[in-house]
């Protein structure tokens, strides 16, 4: 396995590759992985016109929302994690993972009173990707939490795609407000934002198809939901960080907690992941 320092669009981070050209970068902000290559394409999209400032929060990759999904509470939208210096772990980090740590100081602290250790492990093998969150409560307090690893998978045209999964799993329209069970399968040709409980599955999983090429995304049943999203048209020419044609070249499909948080008592471990395999 290769394995540098680089930058990717400007972001400063990590990159490391394997034997059969397979890589992924992670950027120091917010230990968001922003590049995922595997036989010969790039899987992840990342806007053209995402602020490479150091503080705003990245347009694509996997960002990593925590403790607060959206603006469902008092933090800064999606929380503050994504917009955070993360930093490796070189003693945890071995082989084609690496792991990245946030760990609660006075400016999380200040808006969010908890003391927290937050790791990210990033495991590259052959044509896989899996990502995985873990939060230890350091605190003398439960900590209560929602988020998502709120992936941008790259398309070649929305509207050649169709994703896979959840049949009769419980569907929350977020864009008309109604509820609804999954029809299975999706299609997209409009703004959509859906939230799906997925606690009824040991391991849930999304078949994205497009044309003949599929790619399975698989979580841990410990989020509880997943989200899928994409601004269409109309929205995403309003998001100054997104070229106005670029939703039809990109889908969010999200592990998440979203409707209800994750009770982490004190001294222990939550743990949640996302996996995507061609």
């Amino acid at each position: 396995m290769n394995s540098t320092t680089d930058t990717h669009q400007g972001y400063p981070g990590w990159r490391w590759s394997l034997p059969n050209g397979d890589s992924v970068f992670v950027a120091q902000q917010g230990a968001q992985v922003l590049s995922w290559q595997a036989k010969g394409r790039e899987r992840l999209f990342l806007s053209s016109a995402s602020i490479a400032d150091g503080a705003t929060a990245i347009r694509g990759g996997i960002p990593v929302c925590f403790p607060q999904f959206n603006q469902r509470g008092n933090l800064p939208k999606h929380g503050f994690a994504r917009n955070l210096e993360w930093h490796c772990v070189p003693e945890r980090s071995q082989g084609s993972e690496k792991v990245f740590e946030l760990v609660a100081n006075s400016s999380t602290l200040a808006i969010w009173p908890f003391q927290f250790r937050a790791l990210l492990s990033v495991l590259l093998t052959e044509s896989d990707l899996k990502v995985q969150l873990q939060v230890e409560n350091l605190g003398p307090q439960t900590l209560s939490f929602t988020g998502a690893l709120h992936t941008y998978l790259a398309v070649k045209h929305l509207d050649a795609v169709s994703l896979h999964g959840q049949a009769q799993q419980a569907e929350w329209d977020a864009v008309r407000d109604t509820h609804q069970s999954c029809s299975g399968v999706l299609k997209f040709d409009a703004e959509f934002d859906r939230v799906y409980d997925i606690e009824a599955q040991a391991q849930p999983t999304w078949t994205l198809q497009e044309g003949p090429n599929a790619l399975q995304i698989a979580q841990s049943a410990s989020w509880g939901q997943s989200v899928v999203w994409n601004p269409g048209a109309e929205k995403c020419s309003q998001l100054k960080d997104m070229p106005k044609d670029a939703y039809q070249g990109m889908l969010c499909v999200e592990a998440a907690r979203v409707t209800s948080s994750i009770q982490v008592q004190p001294a222990q471990t939550w743990t949640g992941w996302q996996s995507f395999t061609v």
